[in-house]
């Protein structure tokens, strides 16, 4: 199913498919094609692109910096990016900080944070979850204690996705080791040269350096880098979480997955015919397209809401459980499409320069990993069984 777009509509999207056409790199969307690995420079390269258009950030208002663009507008966006072969914008600093800076930040802040943010000056990392304190964040305890006119912060935290690569970190920490747990938290933007820091690499299945642990002894925060009001934290990572679980549940990603599953499917055979012709295949395979025709809808609903300044719902959480489960599912289809093809993993096959001998057809040669990595998406932003209870707790049950 399709949306219906208006004459303007259409015409912003022939404008977003000529611009995509010429101006992603071919070597970018190779890699993005292939289950090839993307290196900062990519990214870099493609947000670069991006900023000097002014499409960067697509749902910040035009006065920082954004299009102005409308809900469906980036949709359409997002939804072309995706088919092109274009690599998802790095969300951290763009999707999920920027909003909570022009909403909470101060002028200076966002005069200083908010530029560095599009032109790449600043690659920013997300310090939330730690230890013991993941599904359950509110019971955090990295700390800042104010000292003069800084912030002196201790503490550890995990899973910081590319925080190898940051120059700034975002982070929450207890401020008010006495309050309730949702409370005495607050929001610092920390410098990850500060002394004090270290980062250390947490390496996964698949061999990949993706994660990381974060560690702060004595680490000296101006002031001045805290967001809104102390021990009021809680609030904005709230905010915060809206625009990351909205993220994580990535239709135009999972679109465009469907689209290469129904290529690989279309190439495998089954008793000397195609996948798709299999009624089994077929019809799990029309589950998942009629489960992500209804994400779109929801996406756009909680989108919009967002863009009129709602708090917070079970929408983005409802929204973070069915897109991470209809990818996985592209995920484990796409395996099970391959069948001994998807046992194998090279490692090195993933790089761009790999010359090297390939096990089974070129295309096999990401499914393993992505299968793997993609069982993540179910757990971070907030657990799946978390958000069940959100929504749960929203419908008074």
């Amino acid at each position: 199913m399709e949306l219906n777009f208006t004459p303007d509509e259409e015409a912003f999207r022939a404008e977003v498919r000529t611009f995509l056409a010429e101006k992603l790199p071919r070597h970018i969307v190779d890699k993005v094609n292939s289950g090839k690995r993307l290196t900062k420079q990519d990214h870099e390269e493609f947000h670069a692109i991006l900023n000097a258009r002014g499409w960067l950030a697509s749902h910040w208002p035009e006065q920082y910096g954004g299009p102005g663009w409308s809900v469906v507008q980036r949709y359409i966006f997002d939804y072309e990016s995706a088919l092109a072969g274009a690599p998802r914008i790095v969300p951290f600093g763009v999707s999920m900080l920027g909003p909570v800076l022009i909403k909470y930040g101060t002028e200076a802040q966002k005069a200083h944070y908010l530029p560095r943010i599009l032109d790449g000056s600043d690659w920013w990392c997300q310090g939330y979850s730690e230890p013991g304190s993941g599904s359950d964040l509110a019971s955090l305890r990295t700390s800042a204690v104010r000292d003069g006119d800084a912030y002196v912060v201790n503490g550890q935290k995990t899973w910081t996705t590319l925080g190898q690569h940051a120059d700034m970190i975002f982070c929450l920490v207890r401020t008010d080791p006495k309050a309730k747990k949702q409370e005495g938290i607050s929001f610092l933007l920390i410098d990850m040269k500060s002394p004090g820091i270290e980062v250390r690499p947490i390496i996964t299945l698949d061999g990949e350096h993706e994660v990381n642990e974060v560690f702060f002894t004595d680490v000296r925060v101006p002031v001045a880098n805290l967001v809104g009001e102390e021990n009021k934290g809680w609030t904005y990572a709230k905010y915060l979480l809206t625009y990351e679980r909205t993220n994580i549940a990535g239709v135009g990603g999972s679109i465009a997955a469907l689209d290469w599953l129904r290529q690989i499917a279309g190439k495998q055979k089954k008793s000397g015919r195609p996948l798709t012709e299999d009624p089994f295949f077929a019809a799990r395979l029309a589950r998942i397209e009629i489960d992500l025709d209804n994400m779109k809808t929801t996406n756009l609903r909680v989108l919009a809401a967002a863009a009129h300044g709602a708090p917070a719902g079970p929408e983005s959480s409802m929204l973070k459980v069915r897109g991470t489960e209809i990818r996985q599912e592209i995920s484990s289809l796409t395996r099970r499409a391959l069948g001994p093809y998807a046992q194998p993993f090279v490692s090195e096959a993933l790089d761009a320069e790999h010359n090297g001998e390939s096990i089974g057809p070129d295309y096999a040669a990401p499914v393993a990993a992505e299968y793997f990595n993609n069982r993540k998406l179910s757990i971070f932003g907030g657990s799946n069984e978390i958000q069940r209870t959100i929504i749960a707790g929203a419908l008074g049950l």
